[in-house]
């Protein structure tokens, strides 16, 4: 399970009494691009030893912006990314997940589309996010971005509002990153959107890859595995690019450093926001680079719209995906960690304040029933 530090409102108890063996979590109190010390990882790592739990996943180490855009003290920051990763190593800790995503993390229009027994999901609206970009954020040249038809139907749904509901889709959609309670401001976005100005696909895939030529041969003398996360949604959010969307993307990643060290976070959620991707079929290309998982389940209800949907129930074939897991482990002898991603927001956790999509029963019955269908199907495997 996924734990944001001391500040977070599910409490390490309650993953323990959930059946969980180890814990998901991350320093997010230390500055983007700062060392992390061997005494704070392991002042984390007693911290949840303290629980009978175990660290066992690194989600995330985050990468400087200026990494990202090869740019101002880029260099300084793969050192200190090397450092930390060092330190990791040294205090055992071995799979580290991160991601490549420019500026914004996930990104959603609605936190609490209501489901039909009334509890609450994450929704994409691409109307309602093209009626954020154009006419409250007013992007420069946004409108460039879109067609015609296409901001006539942003515009139709963004005349349904109230000014209470244009409010919340802004705040829905400056959602500060995982692990912070500070959303992003449209100063702020504008500016840092400024710095990508002249970053295409092309460039920011150049730039990972330097960025992982020079930190892949940390991890894989340490025996380390990193993990990147896929884009979230995978296409190009308020123009930027995106370089971790498609099968073809993992393919130019893997192929540029081929070292097993430099592998995937298998999300099944961002992955198959995509209807073109095909989530079996990573699995028989890469297993070998799969090295943690986040198991959740979208349903698309439109070209335009996809939801959060219960765990073994949406688009995503997920018996189908557990089995050809499961066989994957038998045949690697590896047994990959796995985490229930996201979750829906239950009336028993409404008002205990939680990041959006990690409120605490929502995850739970998603860990129940994804442990129950490993069961299962391990059973029928004879596994």
């Amino acid at each position: 399970m996924r734990w944001f530090g001391p500040t977070d409102n599910v409490k390490l108890i309650d993953i323990k009494q959930a059946g969980a063996t180890g814990i998901v979590t991350a320093l997010h109190q230390i500055p983007v691009g700062e060392i992390w010390s061997v005494q704070e990882i392991q002042e984390r790592q007693q911290m949840v030893r303290n629980a009978d739990l175990e660290w066992t996943v690194v989600e995330s180490l985050p990468v400087h912006e200026e990494i990202k855009r090869a740019s101002g003290n880029y260099l300084q920051y793969i050192e200190n990314y090397k450092i930390s990763l060092q330190n990791l190593a040294d205090c055992g800790i071995k799979i580290i997940t991160y991601n490549f995503m420019p500026i914004l993390d996930w990104v959603r229009t609605n936190h609490n589309f209501i489901n039909e027994d009334g509890s609450r999901a994450l929704l994409y609206n691409q109307d309602a996010f093209t009626f954020f970009d154009v006419f409250l954020l007013k992007r420069p040249n946004s409108e460039n971005d879109y067609s015609d038809a296409e901001k006539e139907k942003a515009l139709q749904f963004g005349n349904q509002l109230s000014e209470d509901e244009k409010a919340l889709l802004f705040k829905n959609v400056l959602l500060g990153l995982p692990g912070s309670k500070i959303n992003f401001t449209a100063e702020q976005i504008l500016s840092l959107l400024d710095n990508y100005a002249d970053i295409d696909n092309e460039k920011l895939r150049e730039n990972l890859i330097y960025f992982l030529s020079e930190v892949t041969p940390i991890a894989e003398k340490n025996g380390q595995k990193l993990a990147i996360h896929p884009d979230d949604p995978p296409f190009s959010v308020l123009g930027l690019p995106r370089i971790v969307s498609t099968e073809a993307d993992l393919k130019a990643i893997f192929n540029a450093v081929p070292s097993k060290a430099n592998g995937l976070c298998y999300c099944t959620g961002s992955l198959s926001a995509d209807p073109k991707n095909d989530l079996e079929k990573i699995i028989d290309d890469y297993g070998d680079r799969i090295h943690f998982l986040h198991l959740r389940n979208t349903i698309r209800e439109s070209e335009t719209i996809f939801r959060e949907s219960e765990h073994l129930n949406g688009d995503v074939k997920m018996e189908i995906i557990v089995e050809k897991l499961l066989l994957l482990m038998n045949k690697t002898k590896i047994s990959l960690p796995m985490r229930p991603d996201h979750g829906f927001l239950h009336r028993v956790d409404e008002e205990t304040e939680t990041y959006p999509g990690y409120s605490l029963t929502g995850r739970l019955k998603g860990l129940a029933e994804l442990r129950g269908l490993e069961m299962g199907i391990g059973y029928k495997l004879n596994l």
